[in-house]
């Protein structure tokens, strides 16, 4: 058996043994509050993290490019309390337009 194969298995006996080991635990604890307000912001620390990265990386060099001005027309939308679908329109032209003219 190569090594790549015992990474897979062993990959896939630890996704296995989280997801059981997560759905063992006691409802009482999942109930506490503290641990209520922490689930609720993961899922908002995780996709924060996801942009920031997909918008300021390129491979492993920080950049500022055409990507960073739609994240900001973005932004500036959003306080404008424009709706979400002006929003997307106008952080993708706003990228577009920078990534050909720039």
């Amino acid at each position: 058996m190569s090594t790549f194969w015992i990474a897979v298995l062993g990959s896939s006996t630890l996704a296995f043994m989280t997801k059981f080991l997560g759905a063992s635990v006691p409802q009482s604890l999942l109930n506490h509050p503290r641990i209520l307000r922490i689930n609720n912001l993961i899922p908002v620390a995780l996709l924060t993290a996801l942009v920031a990265v997909n918008t300021f990386a390129d491979k492993t060099k920080l950049v500022l490019d055409s990507r960073a001005l739609g994240m900001a027309a973005a932004i500036t939308l959003l306080i404008a309390k424009a709706p979400f679908p002006i929003v997307v329109i106008g952080a993708g032209l706003t990228s577009a337009l920078a990534y050909r003219f720039i």
